[in-house]
């Protein structure tokens, strides 16, 4: 498809939240909307929390095909959807919304697969390992609740101690009852702990913004922590090589950009929004031709 053809048919997809100048997304789904031939396009609406419920409703009457959401959007949209996944109830975030046939809207999260594909992708088997996560925010919360429904042997969470770690705590133990997955909460200034917790996890993913920013030298992790073997992932995708990954590489540990979970959130979404027509034409959203545009 001609992608600077807008016609009478061409489906709209948005994203809503505050600021979105910067986004990625309509880089990524105008870049795999063309490569998968759908007539579709993607764009963006500067929208905060207490405009929430208008967009949506605005959204609605309009007829949008789908949408995400992002800060400070994700918990906002819920009381203004039909219902919700079992991750983003999980979860208590939506960072997709599925118009089915019948205009129910459906609110999905899909940072935390978007997390585990790209470990897939770069060849961790999640059901029965070890996950250590660093962090606690909303990221953390979607990667350690995928993870327990996807079947992981443990998780463990690894937290500064402050004014938010008895909710970090209460938050753990509720997502470990709901996946029935064995979880907890390390300290993450405790040095025997965080030895002892690295040295056992199969897959490591760094869920803080520790390294964020170009020639930013920080990493959440000391060099020694690390082992061979293990995957080392990280949200961090700007830039694509942080201090984190660059250890993970010298310890002949196997480093998952953050980049990919980036794109799988993305291309997730459109799995979900596109099911039918991708099955039909038995196709599926790939992040290959997408990859050059975030170089």
């Amino acid at each position: 498809m001609d992608k600077t053809r807008i016609t009478g048919t061409t489906r709209l997809y948005a994203l809503l939240g505050s600021p979105v100048a910067h986004s990625l997304s309509p880089a990524i789904h105008n870049a795999s909307f063309a490569h998968l031939g759908v007539d579709a396009a993607y764009v963006v609406f500067d929208v905060d929390a207490g405009q929430t419920g208008a967009a949506v409703a605005a959204l609605r009457t309009l007829g949008i095909a789908g949408f995400n959401l992002t800060m400070p959007c994700k918990k906002a949209v819920i009381e203004h959807l039909d219902r919700l996944s079992p991750a983003a109830e999980l979860i208590g975030a939506v960072n997709t919304v599925n118009v089915e046939a019948d205009g129910t809207l459906t609110g999905h999260n899909t940072d935390g697969a978007g997390m585990i594909r790209a470990l897939a992708e770069a060849g961790a088997a999640l059901e029965g390992c070890r996950l250590l996560v660093l962090g606690a925010g909303g990221a953390a919360r979607a990667i350690i609740a995928q993870a327990g429904l996807d079947g992981a042997a443990q998780v463990l969470v690894a937290k500064r101690p402050g004014a938010t770690f008895a909710q970090a705590a209460d938050d753990v133990a509720r997502l470990a009852a709901a996946t029935d997955t064995p979880m907890g909460l390390v300290d993450f200034t405790d040095p025997e702990a965080m030895a002892e917790a690295c040295a056992r996890a199969d897959i490591i993913i760094n869920a803080t913004p520790i390294g964020m920013g170009e020639n930013n030298p920080e990493s959440p992790l000391a060099p020694e922590r690390i082992r061979e073997g293990q995957f080392v992932a990280d949200a961090v995708y700007h830039p694509r090589r942080t201090a984190l990954l660059a250890s993970a590489a010298e310890a002949r540990a196997m480093p998952v950009e953050g980049v990919g979970m980036l794109l799988w959130q993305g291309l997730i979404a459109e799995e979900i929004w596109l099911a039918d027509e991708l099955a039909a034409r038995s196709l599926a959203p790939d992040p290959a031709p997408i990859l050059p545009l975030l170089a």
